[in-house]
């Protein structure tokens, strides 16, 4: 895979990680104002949710989502089965796939946000599902054992990582032989910033 950056200098990569941080803790408080597609219940309803699935959970957990996409959609979980969910946000879509797999399932939410993290476990708290758990860390390192999950999830991340090979090797490590994943995202059609020099523009670039 060809990098849209190629030469993206590890300061550009501090900048550009720094940035999508600051967003997205302001995005833990409130994401009104933060995107240009619907969120929250509207965002769900929008991009094909099961309504009888989404009822299941808080109105006020919904009110936190900002996918770009519908994950669940080419396969939703199986009971039983382990799931992680890499950029869970506030939760919404691990708390989903939380009642897919039931009681003995698992559902594992990683956020690079704390705030994030914070969130997800009260919205965890709130819908009372003991079978999901969130943790801080960052999708090119991790911190998961080899070939543990049925299905990875992710809800318009990828596009925000710096290093999106690592990544994507990161991803399929912990994904066991035959295990699916499920991504849903957002790219950037035409050239990048005609100055990659220009470091707002390079980190102005990971948002649009």
């Amino acid at each position: 895979m060809q990098s849209v950056f190629p030469d993206v200098s590890p300061e550009d990569r501090a900048r550009i990680r720094q940035a999508v941080l600051a967003k997205y803790e302001q995005v833990a408080v409130s994401a009104q104002g933060q995107f240009r597609y619907p969120i929250g219940r509207q965002g769900l309803a929008g991009l094909g949710y099961d309504p009888a699935l989404t009822a299941r959970l808080p109105a006020d957990v919904l009110d936190g989502f900002a996918g770009v996409g519908n994950p669940l959609a080419p396969g939703a979980p199986n009971p039983g089965e382990h799931v992680l969910d890499i950029g869970c946000g506030t939760g919404v879509d691990a708390l989903l796939a939380a009642l897919l797999v039931g009681s003995a399932g698992f559902v594992a939410g990683l956020e690079f946000s704390p705030a994030m993290v914070r969130r997800a476990e009260a919205n965890k708290a709130r819908a009372g599902l003991d079978q999901a758990a969130f943790f801080h860390g960052a999708a090119e390192a991790l911190p998961c054992r080899d070939a543990f999950f049925d299905l990875l999830l992710s809800n318009g991340v990828f596009n925000l990582v710096v290093d999106k090979e690592a990544a994507l090797a990161e991803a399929f490590r912990v994904l066991r032989p035959g295990g699916r994943l499920a991504v849903s995202d957002q790219f950037r059609l035409g050239p990048p910033p005609p100055d990659q020099a220009d470091q707002a523009a390079m980190v102005a670039s990971w948002f649009t």
